[in-house]
């Protein structure tokens, strides 16, 4: 397929949005031609012999296709929740075009035919990418490695027990060693079971009001510090998954001060919610980690700005309805967050003036690419087509009937965003529209 997006905003080197023109063909971007010159010019020039797919930016935002690190697909085992090919739907129309998934599903992504599964039913799905995450331990209890070597030929791009702390730090600093002698990474859920056996949220203002177990910050804290000494000890390319408290970033910081290889990311409703705005014993605000006080926010947002965390993920998280009405104490952990996250930063942050949108577009495209070594998330002459065209001044009340995730789970019903993704692109194929705009030429 030949593309043709013609009077669309992109970002420059400058940083400064520049009205072009990019032509797609092979899946590959071909040209950006500056604006100067018109677009019928550009068709009689070079569309000649090409059947062309010609789309009107119409000045709204083109960048790179949104990437995500850290999602829950689901499948196999939980489809009441998710399956990947609502999961890809719905990241496709938040603007993702490359997505990567958590290994607690059912049975766990701690075989070569559950990666080749989870591979499969997403080349039958809709065209976002979806990497596999495969599992530190088998089950994930922690109690014995997979078989890294077996589960990266499978096509694994690296190893966690998303969903709980792998609490034995042999057994950790063990899968450190296999995975650097493999090239890979290991991703770490921190979280110190002992200190976080039936609570539900924070330990803060909410806990102490409604009268519940609070989870403590160090209850994250420790395992980070803990990984720190072993990444530095093996060499390891460690990542931190889902930071939420001023400790750990504190620790971060100081590992990547002295060079040690740790990176981290962060998600949206750490950066936007506290403890203190949880309205009620509603479980649509229960996740993990949990929402922390507002000195934890600030320096999350800090650590984002300055590059301490180095993106953001969603850690989208779908739940039936029914789960989540059991309430804050028995409903499971976890919100959505494919279909609101760009709109919730762009007008939380750069609506605001805090961020400048080249910041926000590098933390959810560029950054994790590079974090994770892939070839995506940039936008010019020779690279691979996977692109999100985005509508700055749209706004649009969340209403989680118009998910296309099952998921409906989230915090945010109600709010009033602007920037929302009307069209994405993935190898040069557009994979999810909001309406019909395009023609052909």
């Amino acid at each position: 397929m030949t593309l043709f997006i013609k009077n669309a905003n992109v970002l420059n080197g400058q940083g400064e949005l520049q009205m072009s023109h990019v032509w797609v063909e092979d899946g590959i971007i071909k040209e950006i031609y500056a604006a100067e010159m018109t677009a019928d010019e550009i068709l009689r020039q070079y569309g000649k012999g090409h059947e062309v797919t010609e789309i009107d930016g119409e000045g709204k935002l083109l960048a790179p296709g949104l990437i995500d690190m850290h999602v829950h697909l689901r499948e196999p085992g939980f489809e009441h929740k998710e399956t990947i090919a609502t999961g890809t739907a719905a990241a496709a129309k938040g603007g993702y075009t490359t997505i990567a998934c958590m290994p607690n599903t059912k049975p766990v992504t701690d075989k070569a035919e559950v990666v080749k599964l989870i591979l499969d039913k997403a080349e039958e799905a809709n065209g976002v990418k979806v990497l596999p995450y495969a599992a530190i331990t088998y089950n994930e209890l922690g109690r014995e490695l997979t078989d890294f070597a077996e589960l990266k030929a499978a096509g694994a791009i690296g190893f966690t027990d998303d969903g709980v702390g792998v609490q034995n730090a042999q057994m950790m600093k063990d899968a450190m060693k296999l995975a650097a002698s493999l090239d890979m990474p290991v991703i770490a859920h921190c979280e110190d079971d002992s200190l976080v056996v039936g609570a539900a949220v924070t330990d803060g203002e909410f806990a102490r009001k409604h009268g519940l177990k609070g989870i403590p910050n160090e209850s994250e804290a420790i395992h980070v510090g803990r990984d720190i000494l072993l990444a530095e000890a093996t060499g390891v390319h460690y990542h931190v998954c889902h930071v939420s408290t001023e400790q750990s970033i504190r620790l971060i910081r100081m590992a990547k001060s002295i060079g040690i290889n740790v990176t981290a990311e962060v998600c949206p409703h750490h950066l936007i919610l506290s403890d203190e705005d949880i309205p009620g014993m509603d479980a649509n605000w229960k996740m993990n980690p949990p929402l922390r006080s507002p000195r934890d926010v600030e320096a999350c947002i800090a650590a984002l700005e300055d590059g301490t965390l180095d993106m953001v993920v969603t850690d989208h998280a779908p739940h039936s309805a029914e789960e989540k009405a059991k309430g804050m104490e028995l409903a499971p952990f976890g919100i959505t967050g494919f279909e609101t996250a760009f709109p919730l930063l762009y007008t939380k942050f750069v609506k605001t003036g805090r961020w400048s949108l080249e910041l926000l577009v590098q933390r959810m495209t560029a950054d994790p690419a590079r974090v994770f070594r892939l070839d995506t998330g940039r936008l010019e002459q020779g690279a691979i087509a996977d692109l999100t065209l985005i509508d700055l001044n749209e706004e649009r009340i969340v209403d989680p009937d118009t998910f296309l995730s099952k998921g409906k789970n989230t915090p945010f019903t109600g709010w009033k965003l602007q920037g929302w993704p009307v069209l994405t692109i993935v190898d040069g194929q557009i994979v999810w529209s909001e309406k019909s705009t395009t023609t052909s030429a």
